[in-house]
């Protein structure tokens, strides 16, 4: 009952948003309390009784429906809509041949109150309206009743943007759930539609759009693991479901390593990891990207950690490793400042030298980066080989891909370890790390039949090491 009287009024002829239309008059009993010192145990008590109004999004104590005693300050409290059973069944012999009075729609808490004449029992007509249903609710009201099967509700927000990816059969009604979307989300001020076709973004990971609702503004500032970026969405690419991800990968690398983010994008991986005292060596072959990625650096200090690159992956992969074994940089770690004398010099507390060979390769283009792998072949050629410290390990890799989906994802794992090992030259089975072998992570699910994965190895030296000047 009290389902039906509290559900949005319906309308699936709307085409336009027309926030009047949902309004409604609830018509409900309340208990006036005669005195507010008894407000706090009237509420109690009809609460636990369960005769107090229950109901999302909504209090039990309201101004007395009188003008006058509300003027004064005086208050009642809600009742429920529903009723006990009435004297119908005739399995119940308590109820055979009993007649229901406004009383008996209650407990007998609310006779109780009565008798003590603490409380008056009064109609209540609760005026709702579009500010009360929440978005699924509206929806749900003006959707035609065969289209409610999957509501459209999901979307990634970055900043102040929602991004939608609505299936076609929901199109003809996008204005209408971009408006009701803003309305329902405070901190969302444009929506926008993905408009390409499945395998049409392009190198840089970016997308056509159209916006549904709110102004066409898409330079944003979000923060993400306690680091600030600021970019244009419609530019870059950003993904706001990978940042467990991202935590999960920079909590693998250690203070004083080097890490080679080949994709970086904006800095998802790149500036958390120079906040925790990793030099990263990070690139992005779109030229925005790189401009955000200089923004993000200097925004979040860490200028001394996190050097930016604007090249091709492929090359970079080899030059940055042969640059990084001549590179001579150190930073100094500096002790807090004093909370007691914020103007008193800071101490170094050590110096950390910037290794001359890389601890982790970051390569997150899924689409293609498992192509990239080549690039890993005699990484380290003779002359070079001279040049690397006595008990030097060859980096990890961490490359992510797409594949089908499983409940174990043992298959995906075999099909990923042998497209590696097709890159690379080099049989690769999954395991774990310390053992030579791939550690294939679950990232997320993309589509119903695809799934993120990152697959994690150390390059091994047989590949590392390969004569490629050989025909």
């Amino acid at each position: 009952m009290a389902e039906e009287m509290f559900r949005a009024p319906v309308n699936r002829s709307m085409r336009t948003l027309d926030r009047n239309f949902f309004r409604t008059v609830i018509p409900l009993q309340a208990a006036r309390i005669f005195e507010n010192k008894n407000i706090s145990k009237v509420r109690s008590e009809l609460e636990r009784s369960k005769d107090a109004l229950h109901q999302d999004r909504l209090g039990s104590v309201f101004p007395d429906p009188d003008p006058d005693r509300a003027r004064v300050g005086t208050k009642c409290v809600l009742l429920r809509p529903g009723r006990r059973k009435e004297a119908t069944d005739p399995s119940d012999d308590l109820n055979v041949g009993a007649e229901v009075d406004s009383r008996q729609l209650y407990s007998p808490v609310l006779d109780a109150l009565l008798e003590q004449k603490i409380i008056d029992l009064v109609p209540y007509s609760l005026h709702l309206d579009y500010t009360y249903w929440t978005y699924h609710d509206i929806i749900s009201a003006i959707l035609p009743e065969d289209e409610l099967g999957e509501v459209p509700s999901g979307f990634s927000q970055v900043g102040h943007v929602a991004h939608l990816n609505l299936r076609d059969e929901y199109l003809k009604y996008k204005y209408l759930v971009g408006e009701v979307l803003i309305d329902k989300n405070p901190g969302v001020r444009t929506v926008i539609n993905k408009i390409d076709d499945v395998g049409e973004e392009n190198a840089f990971r970016t997308f056509r759009y159209e916006v549904l609702a709110g102004p066409d503004d898409l330079n944003v500032e979000i923060s993400e693991e306690g680091c600030n970026f600021k970019f244009d969405y419609s530019k870059v690419y950003w993904n706001s479901r990978l940042h467990t991800e991202h935590r999960r990968l920079v909590s693998t690398f250690k203070e004083g390593e080097a890490v080679c983010d080949v994709m970086a994008g904006i800095g998802p991986f790149a500036i958390p990891a120079g906040k925790k005292i990793i030099f990263v060596w990070a690139n992005d072959l779109n030229p925005d990207s790189y401009t955000s990625l200089q923004d993000a650096i200097k925004r979040n200090n860490v200028t001394s950690h996190v050097q930016p690159f604007n090249e091709d992956g492929r090359s970079f992969i080899q030059d940055s490793a042969a640059k990084l074994l001549t590179a001579t940089h150190t930073v100094d770690i500096l002790s807090k400042p004093s909370r007691k004398d914020p103007k008193a010099q800071r101490t170094i507390i050590k110096t950390l030298q910037q290794p001359s060979i890389f601890s982790h390769y970051v390569m997150n283009l899924p689409a293609s980066a498992l192509t990239f792998l080549p690039s890993f072949i005699g990484l380290y050629p003779p002359t070079l080989r001279t040049q690397l410290p006595a008990d030097a390990k060859m980096p990890i890799i961490h490359v992510y891909c797409f594949s089908t989906k499983s409940d174990d994802n043992v298959e995906e794992g075999r099909k990923i370890c042998a497209e590696i090992s097709e890159h690379l030259g080099c049989e690769m089975k999954p395991g774990k790390i310390g053992e030579g072998g791939v550690e294939v992570f679950d990232v997320r699910d993309v589509a119903p039949k695809k799934r993120m994965f990152c697959a994690s190895f150390r390059l091994p030296e047989e590949v590392a090491f390969r004569d490629v000047s050989r025909p």
